[in-house]
C-alpha cells in the first residue's frame, strides 16, 4: 500500500473484473500512486463524490450503471476529475460518445501496461498544470499579455491576436515552468497527447509562430530560446 501523503496522486479504478482491477492497481501502486478500487457504479459514485482523486480509470462494462452513465453523472455534478475510459469495444461511436460526455482519454482492451501508465501520468500532469497557472489566468510573456481564458495575446496598445489550442497549450507549459527546458517529445506529449503523431517539424513550426507573437525581436529570440540538442526554454524578460 502506497502512503497517500507521499504518492504521485490518488487514482480511483472502477473495474468489476478482478484480474484487470488487480493488474491496474498493482502497476499504478508500483509507480507510486495511491489506488482505490470500486467494483460497481454505485460504489464508484460514492467514492468520487466523497473524496478528491487525481484520476479515475473507468471501465465501460460494469454491473448496474455502465461507465458512460457514471461519466455523465459526475460531469453533471461538476466533478472535473480526469477520466481515462477503459473498454473492450473498439467502435468509433463509443469512443466519440465517451469523449462527448467528458472523458479525457480512452484505452481499448487489451492494452499494454506501459501505455496505461503513460496516459495516467499525462492526464494527471495536464490537470495539475491547469491549476498551477497564475490565479488571474494572465501572464506577461515577452511583449504581450497572455489571457488564458480569453485565448488572446494582448499587446500594450490593446491590439490582440487569437491563440489556437496548440499555441495556447505550448504557452501554458512555458508559463508554468519558466526556465525548464522542454524537449520536442515533452511538448508533443503534453499538448498533442498520445493518439496523434505529428511530423517532426510540427513543434518547431509552432515555436517559430509563437516567437512572432511574443518576442520583441523574433529574429533574435530572448524569450523562447533554443537549447541546442535539448529543446526550448522560456525566459522572462
Amino acid at each position: 500500500m502506497v502512503d497517500q501523503k507521499n504518492s504521485l496522486g490518488r487514482v480511483l479504478v472502477v473495474e468489476d473484473d478482478q484480474l484487470t482491477a488487480t493488474m491496474v492497481r498493482t502497476n499504478l501502486e508500483h509507480e507510486g500512486y495511491s489506488v482505490t478500487v470500486a467494483n460497481d457504479g454505485m460504489r464508484a459514485i460514492e467514492w468520487i463524490e466523497g473524496q478528491a482523486f487525481d484520476l479515475m480509470v473507468l471501465d465501460y462494462m460494469l454491473p448496474g450503471q455502465d461507465g458512460l452513465q457514471i461519466l455523465s453523472h459526475i460531469r453533471g455534478r461538476s466533478i472535473g476529475t480526469p477520466v481515462l475510459m477503459l473498454t473492450a469495444r473498439g467502435e468509433t461511436r463509443l469512443k466519440v460518445d465517451a469523449l462527448g460526455r467528458g472523458a479525457d482519454d480512452y484505452l481499448t482492451k487489451p492494452f499494454h501496461v506501459d501505455e496505461l501508465l503513460a496516459r495516467a501520468h499525462a492526464l494527471i500532469r495536464r490537470a495539475r498544470a491547469q491549476l498551477e497557472l497564475p490565479a488571474e489566468r494572465r501572464a506577461r510573456m515577452g511583449r504581450v499579455w497572455i489571457d488564458f481564458d480569453q485565448r488572446l495575446a494582448i499587446l500594450d496598445s490593446g491590439a490582440s491576436e487569437h491563440l489556437g489550442d496548440k499555441e495556447l497549450g505550448i504557452l501554458q507549459l512555458f508559463a508554468r515552468e519558466p526556465g525548464r527546458v522542454f524537449s520536442r517529445a515533452d511538448i508533443l506529449d503534453e499538448v498533442w497527447g498520445m493518439d496523434v503523431n505529428p511530423v517532426a517539424r510540427t513543434v518547431d513550426n509552432y515555436i517559430l509562430a509563437l516567437r512572432r507573437i511574443i518576442e520583441p525581436d523574433p529574429e533574435n529570440p530572448a524569450c523562447l530560446v533554443t537549447v541546442r540538442g535539448e529543446g526550448w526554454q522560456y525566459r522572462r524578460l
